[in-house]
């Protein structure tokens, strides 16, 4: 029995519940962490040294219904996903797709965008091979089928994942996205808020 009181005391340290939530750290850090590549018009861009595009503006609604700033770090597609998966950047907003192999390793958003790959690789600034999108595929995707875009953060983090799907959809039901895509996308590019 005098073992007890020890053992009492390691439960809280045993418990999933014990590792810090995603939301408290950003909560206390004040800033939302947010990976981009800042390469691919109109979703994101450096324009006169500044980060422009719509997802540079998603991320800053984001941040501003998580009552947080917006903390863009600028990385190449090596670094993204697994600065993400590793804990150094909260989420990433780069045009990605929710494919069968990331949902293994990531929880994500609800899609704030559904596109199709042709708009995504018409937009580049310089020839690449694959943009973003596709580069996580077994496969190029037609460029004709729909693609949903969503946002990626480390798995086993419930709470930020309901405040995150929250500021989303305030954004989705007020109307900001619908107007945001149509500044930045010649064609609805929209997913239908949830009803």
């Amino acid at each position: 029995m005098r073992f007890l009181p020890g053992l009492i005391c390691l439960l809280p340290l045993l418990s999933p519940l014990a590792h810090a939530e995603l939301i408290d750290d950003i909560n206390d850090r004040g800033e939302l962490r947010i990976a981009l590549e800042a390469n691919t018009p109109p979703f994101n861009f450096k324009e006169d040294d500044k980060l422009a595009g719509f997802e540079v503006e998603l991320g800053r609604m984001l941040a501003n219904e998580l009552d947080v700033r917006a903390d863009f770090v600028v990385t190449d597609s090596g670094d993204l996903l697994t600065g993400v998966e590793s804990g150094k950047y909260d989420v990433a907003i780069n045009h990605i797709a929710m494919t069968p192999d990331l949902k293994e390793r990531f929880d994500f958003s609800e899609p704030y965008v559904q596109t199709n790959a042709q708009l995504i690789a018409q937009k580049e600034e310089q020839p690449r091979p694959m943009v973003l999108v596709q580069s996580f595929t077994e496969e190029k995707p037609n460029a004709a089928s729909p693609v949903s875009l969503a946002i990626p953060f480390q798995k086993g983090n419930p709470a930020f994942h309901a405040s995150l799907e929250n500021a989303l959809q305030r954004i989705k039901d007020d109307g900001r996205l619908q107007a945001l895509e149509q500044k930045w996308f010649t064609a609805d590019a929209s997913v239908a808020p949830k009803p």
